[in-house]
């Protein structure tokens, strides 16, 4: 009796090499995203502040929020978000005062400094959207059922993490 599990079904393996595939695409793209962030401050001049802390202002745009509500609203994704908060209020890009209500609770929001880097990403991402549909690499429906597959995914996923016992 073989410790292997049984090999899967061309079928399956097709499925399976083109899932693997898919899942290293959306790693190289985030990590395009973010040099490609990098590149358009450097571009600018603007070195004080990385692509993850750009990304990550931009996402919060006119909110105020805590660093709890940072990750449970998608807005950041990473694992050392204090570090980073804690950077973009000594550096100017975000106002920070301790919550009324809960005072170990710290709610943070852009200042004028960080309106500017959110207006720049934003920007950037405007002038990629111009560039994918004049180019005809994406259209408007293109954009619904990737947007739409991914969605799925990430239910999976999630499903997968919370009935995981």
């Amino acid at each position: 009796m073989s410790m292997h599990a049984p090999l899967a079904s061309p079928t399956q393996a097709g499925f399976l090499a083109g899932y693997l595939e898919s899942l290293a695409m959306v790693e190289r793209l985030h990590r395009l995203l973010l040099d490609v962030i990098k590149d358009e401050f450097e571009r600018l001049g603007v070195l004080d502040i990385n692509a993850v802390q750009a990304l990550l202002l931009f996402n919060i745009g006119d909110n105020e929020v805590t660093a709890g509500e940072l990750k449970s609203r998608g807005y950041y994704q990473g694992s050392n978000v204090s570090y980073n908060l804690k950077k973009l209020v000594d550096m100017g890009y975000m106002h920070h005062q301790k919550c009324e209500i809960d005072r170990r609770s710290v709610r943070v929001r852009l200042t004028e400094k960080g309106r500017h880097v959110r207006d720049t990403v934003d920007g950037l991402f405007e002038r990629h959207s111009e560039g994918l549909e004049k180019q005809g690499v994406l259209n408007a429906d293109g954009v619904d059922r990737l947007n739409h597959s991914l969605k799925r995914i990430e239910r999976f996923w999630s499903d997968q993490i919370r009935y995981i016992y």
